[in-house]
């Protein structure tokens, strides 16, 4: 078990905001056709990458129309625009690695928004594979703690790891004990199974970039950048996903 990541940090305080401004119906029926597209199928049961697309969808009560029409726009039923998925590598303030995923349906269009963030807030785009060693490709699990709650938290998760998790990171939200539990890509869907099936609540899961290298920051002003810098990033309408390799003290947050 590692200590404390940045990423799954960020995520733990700005969950509720990550759905606002990140997780726009957008960018979740976009994620949806890609999902058919690359998969070839618009079954959620046959298809894991939509199967998690669609739980997104109804995390934030997407409507079931608008879930089914951008099933449709990936079977190729509907005319329109096609989306490419898109990945961006870079460094940001503070000399941190990015990993930025999208989708779009005109490249051109969202490498200027992209570049243009790196560069007017003291960062600058990379070549390809410049940033991407940097991280791993993992399944990512938010957990609550078993029902009975008389284990202890030594011993929930041990018992996560001897179920197969990879890594395992504890944190408290609204009073419940949750954790961040990392398994191979592969066995996410399995791994899923098997941490339900032993009594604890799986509130999502999906596929995750993990760093494993961090670039610890203790300085107030470069911590807000980053943050900042972040933000605008996922802030852009074809961006989907943002990876950093930052480690930023909770005190600072």
């Amino acid at each position: 078990m590692s200590g404390h990541s940045k990423w799954s940090t960020i995520k733990r305080q700005k969950g509720a905001a990550d759905i606002k401004r990140g997780l726009t119906f957008t960018k979740i029926a976009n994620a949806i056709t890609i999902a058919v597209k690359v998969g070839g199928s618009g079954d959620p049961e046959s298809n894991p990458r939509l199967r998690m697309a669609a739980e997104a969808a109804k995390a934030v009560n997407m409507p079931k129309e608008n879930v089914q029409r951008a099933i449709d726009r990936g079977l190729g039923k509907l005319p329109g625009q096609t989306l490419e998925e898109v990945t961006y590598e870079g460094f940001g303030p503070g000399k941190v690695a990015f990993l930025v995923e999208g989708v779009t349906d005109n490249k051109l269009r969202t490498l200027q928004e992209v570049k243009n963030i790196f560069e007017r807030n003291g960062g600058s785009l990379a070549g390809q594979g410049s940033v991407a060693y940097m991280f791993g490709r993992y399944g990512e699990m938010r957990v609550k703690s078993q029902e009975s709650r008389v284990k202890s938290l030594e011993d929930e998760m041990l018992e996560l790891i001897d179920l197969g998790a990879e890594d395992v990171e504890e944190f408290i939200e609204d009073g419940i004990r949750k954790y961040l539990v990392y398994t191979q890509s592969s066995e996410l869907n399995t791994m899923g199974n098997k941490i339900t099936q032993a009594g604890f609540g799986v509130e999502s899961q999906e596929l995750t970039y993990k760093p494993n290298t961090l670039v610890e920051i203790k300085d107030p002003e470069t911590a807000k950048k980053v943050l900042e810098f972040t933000e605008k990033l996922e802030e852009l309408d074809d961006i989907q996903k943002v990876y950093a390799n930052f480690d930023i003290e909770e005190s600072l947050l």
